[in-house]
């Protein structure tokens, strides 16, 4: 699946919408969402390579700036340095991978810091068993009220929620810190009681530490993630492919400052 998405517009006008509209064949009303916040934002997806590089060409037209981006790729990509441990020194951040890779990143370098929650719905089936009047048994017995198992199939929905934070520093592969799947021993006496208060800790260490990244939480919540992909994408399983338009976004709209199209 090939993905198209809008970035870098300095404000929504209804000028800007009709011409979103037109490049896309669809009515106002159904492009105005597209260009809530200031992008990046999915506006078409295609099973065509044809077709997707067709819509970047016509958009580019109408002045918009573009990404494509191949969402199988994407969603297969062994590109990125999956932390298991790290350690906070003077000047980097040493990291290490569950297959004892090891990694030095300098502060200085890190540009971006995207946070996000994985939200993964769970519908489980269970069998509940319950006891009820039975009025055959009960007449059998002479009045005596009598009861009898009854079986029943029961469907409960919960969510699992799983953050990470993942960090970009120049060409080098984006690295993954992921609350579930690090241990924080390398916090030393800065160790939390749980999971959740370390990993708070090395996000806050690392915004700290690295003054001059971006850091954007927009896919922290459902919200933000279904605002990127739009309607017919699903947050749950493309949660990869929204944070590396996001990043992608951020990146090419800090070097085209100053340019021209909708900023």
């Amino acid at each position: 699946m090939h993905v198209v998405a809008i970035y870098h517009w300095k404000e929504e006008s209804d000028e800007l919408v009709q011409v979103l509209a037109g490049a896309l064949g669809v009515t106002a009303y159904e492009a105005r969402p597209r260009l809530f916040g200031n992008g990046p934002a999915v506006v078409a997806s295609f099973a065509d390579p044809q077709r997707a590089a067709d819509l970047v060409r016509k958009l580019n037209q109408r002045g918009f700036a573009t990404l494509l981006l191949d969402a199988t790729a994407v969603r297969s990509s062994s590109g990125h340095f999956v932390v298991r441990r790290f350690e906070f020194k003077k000047w980097s951040i040493h990291i290490e991978s569950s297959d004892g890779q090891r990694s030095e990143i300098l502060y200085d370098d890190v540009d971006l810091l995207l946070p996000c929650t994985n939200i993964v719905g769970i519908s489980e089936t269970k069998t509940v068993t319950e006891r009820k009047l039975s009025i055959g048994k009960t007449i059998l017995s002479g009045g005596l009220p009598m009861t009898s198992k009854v079986e029943r199939q029961e469907e409960a929905a919960s969510e699992v929620r799983a953050r990470s934070l993942h960090l970009y520093a120049g060409k080098r592969p984006s690295a993954i810190f992921s609350q579930n799947g690090m241990t924080f021993d390398g916090l030393g006496a800065a160790m939390k009681l749980s999971r959740e208060l370390n990993f708070t800790h090395l996000t806050c260490e690392l915004r700290r530490l690295c003054p001059g990244a971006v850091y954007d939480d927009r896919l922290l919540n459902q919200a933000g993630q279904a605002r990127l992909l739009g309607p017919g994408l699903s947050t749950e399983t493309n949660l990869n492919l929204a944070v590396e338009i996001l990043a992608m976004g951020l990146r090419e709209r800090g070097a085209m400052m100053g340019q021209g199209s909708w900023g």
